[in-house]
């Protein structure tokens, strides 16, 4: 973020990180309702909406865990914003015809904008390269996956019972196919195309 002051409400952040179940509570009683009223005034019942909840959530701890997500901006507006998005795209997945929204007027600052935006692209990234680890063979899905929570390739090689210079050659090649794949899916100049911060929330 640069030289821009970390907010206050960072600690929401972190909490999730820490798994602060007494901050984590705090935020939800404060943050929670106007989502759940939302969701309610909006085609949903109180049920959806803590889905949508545990889902932005989810998202905003792989985010910080994985990127190091700092918040420059109220975790208000942040928040509220991402579940309502996520909302709104539920709704346009589960019904054909035209849904009546009943907005209410958000005040969003250009950093807000920016979070939220990025998490969205963040969230849309890891949901392609997810469906696409998928396609991979198991030999590939197993080499992979074995690397991500092993930094030695030493080790890996002995886990999985290969040679070290195999392991290494299948990795750049399983690599390679995971990136052939992530590139040719129509979800991937989507994403570059649509996640650009001047698009209206």
């Amino acid at each position: 973020m640069g030289n821009t002051k970390v907010h206050a409400d960072q600690k929401y952040i972190e909490a999730l990180l820490q798994n602060d179940t007494v901050m984590l509570t705090e935020m939800y009683k404060k943050y929670a309702p106007k989502v759940i009223g939302y969701i309610k005034n909006n085609n949903g019942d109180e049920s959806q909406a803590q889905d949508i909840i545990q889902e932005t959530l989810i998202t905003i701890y792989k985010q910080a865990k994985e990127k190091g997500l700092e918040l420059t901006c109220p975790f208000d507006a942040y928040f509220f914003l991402l579940c309502k998005r996520k909302w709104l795209n539920e709704l346009k997945k589960t019904t054909e015809k035209e849904v009546t929204i009943n907005e209410e007027i958000v005040s969003i600052s250009d950093e807000s904008t920016m979070h939220i935006e990025e998490t969205l692209l963040f969230e849309a990234k890891d949901a392609l390269f997810a469906e696409m680890f998928e396609q991979l063979g198991l030999s590939c899905k197993e080499l992979l996956k074995a690397t991500f929570t092993i930094k030695s390739m030493e080790e890996v090689a002995a886990k999985l019972g290969q040679s070290y210079g195999y392991v290494r050659k299948k990795k750049s090649l399983c690599i390679g196919q995971l990136t052939k794949l992530i590139k040719n899916a129509p979800m991937y100049n989507t994403i570059k195309k649509c996640y650009d911060p001047r698009r209206k929330i």
